[in-house]
């Protein structure tokens, strides 16, 4: 379907201030870029926030997921986070000199390297969650309780959308 077609097809009716209609239309490449500039905004805020305690972007991520499991491998956090298994061991070693999380080999299996939270690691959980909820608050001032249900929902469905698709055997 082209562009145009997919414009028409989107267009919503809406009333101006003298009460009459007016067509809003929207393109699919305007839906992408509002979220993906939305998605930046709020990174940018989190990582502002979370700039008061050392931590970095996505470290965050680790930290949490780290405070829910306990203890995983680096490709276990990788993989949880969506992210390269690369990516993750130097995200680990910059975290480990910092102090929020250690290594230590897996029990059972000296093989595998096992990541936990360290004390300051533990103590950093809270102000990441009370960053997040700021964040949180700071996105949806002015929103209705509604407007902010119908946003989860449709961001919900848009993000099922993109998963992959599974294949049938």
């Amino acid at each position: 379907m082209s562009k145009d077609k997919l414009a028409k097809k989107n267009k919503a009716a809406k009333k101006d201030k003298s009460g009459k209609k007016k067509d809003i239309s929207f393109s699919p490449d305007e839906l992408a870029q509002s979220i993906t500039q939305a998605a930046r905004s709020m990174r940018t805020v989190l990582s502002h926030n979370l700039a008061t305690s050392g931590l970095y972007a996505g470290q965050d991520g680790v930290i949490l997921a780290l405070a829910q499991e306990g203890s995983m491998t680096p490709g276990q956090i990788a993989q949880k986070l969506g992210v390269k298994a690369p990516t993750m061991t130097r995200t680990i070693g910059r975290m480990e000199a910092q102090g929020f999380v250690e290594r230590s080999a897996g029990e059972g299996d000296g093989r595998l390297t096992m990541v936990k939270l360290t004390d300051a690691g533990l103590k950093s959980v809270e102000h990441i969650n009370a960053s997040i909820a700021d964040c949180g608050a700071r996105a949806v001032d002015g929103l209705s309780a509604k407007d902010v249900k119908t946003v989860v929902k449709l961001l919900r469905a848009i993000d099922a959308n993109l998963q992959p698709v599974e294949l049938i055997d």
